[in-house]
This record gives C-alpha cells, structure tokens and sequence, in this order.
C-alpha cells in the first residue's frame, strides 16, 4: 500500500469538497486505514497518517473530535502530534480518552496539561494505570477532593515523600480519603503511623475490614506499634517535657506577649507541650488537666479548654486537626456546638473537671473525662 499518495487523495477530495460531512467522513476512513494497519506501518507511515490527521482535526467539530479520541486512545503507536492535541482540547469530552489512556503521552505532557487545564482534566489523568511522582505532585497541588481520591485510590500511581505527606494530612480531616491511603502498601512506615495514629476508630475498622489478608496483617502491626508507642511517649512527655515546656511559657507570658498569635504558633509548629502549657496558663487550670484533655482527642474536651481561653474558631480547628482526625461533617458540628458554648460555662465545666481529677489522684474513686449527660 502507498500509504502517503493514498492518504493524500482522500484529503485533497475532503478538502475540495468544502463539506463538514465529507470531512467527518474522511476523517473516519483515514482512522478506519491507520487502525487496520497500525501493527505494521512503519514509523515514517505513521509519520503521513500523523500529518493528515492533523490537518483534518482542525475543521472537525466536537462529536468527531471525541470520537477519534476514543479510537486512538487504546492504539500504542497512535499518531503521537494527533494524540497531544487531543489531550490538549478545552473540551474534557475530548480529552479525557487519551489522558486516560494513551501511552503517547509522556510525563512530560502529563505535567504541562496539570499545570494549566481543568479540573475535569486532571481527574483524568488521574485514572492513568501509571503515573510517575513528578505528574502526582501537580495533580496533589491543583487537584480537588475527587483528584486526590482517585489517586489515593489508584495503585499505578508513585509519590514522593512529600506527596505522601500531603495524602496523610489531607487524610486527617478526610475518613473516606484515610481508608483509601491507608489500603497503600507504599506509604512509608512513619507517614503510614502518623494516618493510623489520628484516624478515628470507626476509619481504623472500615481499614481492617476492606483490606486484602496482606494489607490487613500490616495494618494490625502498625496499629500494635502504634499503641505501644503513644504509651511509651507519654510517659515520657509527662515526666520529662512538661516542665521545659511550662519554663517557655511562663516567661513568655512574663513578657506579656502570652496571647491567641502565640497558641497559633505552637499548634502549627507542632509544639504540643508547649500547647499544653500556654492553655493552662490562659485558662488558669492544672497543666496535668489541660495535658489529659488533649490527650484524650474528645472534641468535647477540647473546645471547652479552648473557650474558656476564649480563642477563635480557626485556632480551635488547628487545633482540632492535630490532636485528631474528624470527617468535615464532624468539624461542622464541633463548630456549631462551639459557638453556643459561653465562655462561663466553659469554665465552670473546666472547674468540674478539675474536682474529679484531684479526686482521682487522691483515690476518692471516679474517673476522669468528659462530664456525661447526668453529670452536667
């Protein structure tokens, strides 16, 4: 077959014609003649169909677009300028089979089309069964919730540390995404306890009762180290880092500058002793109280410490997210029941926990915690 002296008679009859039909037409022949043969045609064959299709694409309407896209997106030696132009289009109708599935397309191409086209696009690409660190970290920065999860959940796909990084902290506020990252067998060891230790339990089972025997035994190691070290740490904590802590706070407070700015800081540079500490101070409570309160990751517990310091609701969400992980609904609510709390009330629950602790230490019985319904 002379491919070129035949392809270029179909285009020229196209061309002549002046017909959007008979272009369409064309253009489905041309296809139906590169797919027939693409096995065998050689690079420089390939090359012609390359040229034709080219020209034809820039006079064809949507529907025909989409069309073309679904039938070359399978082919691994589709004419490569067709398929970038392709993946290029405004219109995700037409992009989206070949970002989905075409080999064509390089990380490089990946990476410039994540960086400047929709999200429909990136949603796309997303799906692709392999996807190199350097395309996730543009599709982690722009990406939406829908980006992230089909990512998590997608096994073909690498990432960095930090990209990892960036699953695990938007996990914490995210159940469904945690489960999703959690089912990885890539996350690395640290990242993976970090996800573990600030799920929520109701996330913790979802995990172990959705993952494969294999993913299921590392879990449950996980969870078991996990456990042991929390213990171990705060045993630590307590005896060793509260009293450094509480000397920084107190001389800062001192200088007069102890205010919300200054918690702020603490949280986000991940100072939880010093969190601790400046709480206890503000709100004029046992530090030991303020440490079982957050240690505790009862939302209950930590917006009344939070408004009897009276502090803003973002400063309680920062905090809120790093003692523990809450679906958005979850911190909807916890907004809520916050802004009907007073800070006089505040208080006096904090008082009344401060009663069953002392009690507890002095062996009067009772346990400690948040006050139940009977108990306010």
């Amino acid at each position: 077959m002379n491919v070129g002296q035949s392809l270029i008679a179909e285009l020229e009859e196209a061309i002549e014609s002046g017909s959007k039909d008979k272009r369409v037409d064309s253009l489905r022949r041309i296809t139906d003649l590169f797919l027939l043969d693409s096995d065998r045609l050689t690079t420089k064959q390939i090359e012609v169909f390359d040229d034709v299709l080219g020209y034809l694409i820039t006079r064809i309407e949507e529907k025909a677009l989409t069309e073309l896209s679904g039938r070359l997106a399978p082919v691994k030696n589709a004419p490569i300028e067709v398929v970038r132009r392709l993946a290029r289009d405004d219109s995700i109708a037409v992009a989206e089979p070949v970002l989905t599935q075409s080999a064509r397309l390089d990380s490089k191409d990946l990476v410039e089309i994540a960086s400047t086209k929709s999200q429909g696009h990136l949603l796309a690409i997303s799906a692709r069964t392999r996807l190199e660190p350097a395309v996730t970290e543009v599709l982690l920065d722009r990406g939406d919730r829908r980006v992230m999860h089909r990512l998590a959940a997608n096994q073909g796909a690498q990432f960095s540390q930090a990209g990892f990084a960036t699953l695990v902290r938007h996990s914490e506020s995210d159940g469904q995404l945690a489960e999703k990252v959690g089912l990885r067998l890539d996350v690395p060891l640290q990242l993976f306890r970090k996800l573990l230790q600030r799920a929520t339990e109701a996330v913790r089972e979802r995990l172990l009762a959705s993952a494969e025997p294999k993913s299921r035994e590392h879990i449950q190691r996980v969870l078991a180290t996990v456990s042991t070290q929390l213990g171990r740490e705060a045993r630590i904590y307590q005896a060793q880092d509260y009293a450094q802590a509480k000397g920084l706070v107190d001389a800062i407070q001192k200088t007069g500058q102890l205010d919300e700015p200054t918690v702020v800081e603490f949280i986000r540079g991940d100072k939880h002793p010093e969190t601790v500490a400046a709480l206890a101070l503000m709100t004029s409570a046992p530090l030991e109280l303020i440490a079982n309160l957050l240690q505790g990751g009862h939302r209950e517990s930590i917006i009344v410490a939070c408004k009897a310091a009276d502090l803003k609701w973002q400063t309680i969400l920062l905090l809120l997210k790093s003692c523990r992980a809450m679906a958005e609904q979850d911190l909807e609510q916890t907004r809520v029941d916050y802004l009907k709390l007073t800070q006089s009330t505040a208080k006096r629950v904090l008082r009344f926990w401060q009663v069953r602790l002392k009690a507890s230490s002095d062996g009067a019985g009772g346990s400690f915690g948040p006050p139940t319904a009977a108990s306010k």
